[in-house]
């Protein structure tokens, strides 16, 4: 009879642990995934429009620089034809010219660079926003801890359930 009692109590003690355990277990269970928001960006349709705008807008700007160039060009060829029989001072506002030409080419394309970087941002930050937004979804649904991104090396989703381990870690070395 004790036998059967210890056996009953063993059973119950058994299945209280593996209810208790089975429980615990799938809230400690991670689960990681990946994207590639690159390749993400790149299905949406809008990226090929906002990517053909960019380059319309690209082409002005090569347009409006090859235009200073020749302007450029050609005063820099009259000068090295005429600068043997040009006074002096005429020389040196020439020689003005040249450089004040060359410092507005290099605003000029530094403007440009600019512009074309803010109007990247400008079109596609709603396409990333949309992508981000997705992925949060998706690691919500789909109960990922982590969703790491293939085209950069940060993370793109955390868990807000997933543990904070660098209180364990600055333990482990000894820091605070």
């Amino acid at each position: 009879m004790t036998k059967i009692k210890l056996w009953t109590l063993s059973l119950f003690v058994l299945f209280v642990s593996l209810t208790a355990y089975s429980q615990i277990m799938p809230a400690t269970q991670s689960s990681v995934a990946y994207i590639n928001s690159d390749e993400l960006l790149e299905a949406f349709p809008e990226r090929k429009q906002a990517t053909d705008q960019l380059l319309i807008l690209s082409e002005e700007y090569k347009k409006e620089l090859d235009l200073m160039q020749n302007e450029y060009n050609k005063k820099y060829s009259d000068y090295i034809t005429y600068q043997a029989s040009l006074a002096e001072n005429i020389k040196l506002r020439r020689m003005q010219e040249l450089t004040e030409l060359e410092n507005r080419m290099q605003e000029f394309m530094e403007m440009a660079q600019k512009d074309i970087e803010f109007q990247e941002k400008e079109r596609l930050e709603p396409l990333r926003k949309r992508i981000s937004e997705a992925i949060n979804a998706v690691g919500l649904e789909r109960n990922y801890t982590v969703i790491y991104d293939l085209a950069d090396s940060g993370i793109a989703f955390v868990s807000p359930s997933a543990e904070d381990a660098n209180p364990f870690v600055k333990q482990k070395l000894g820091i605070r």
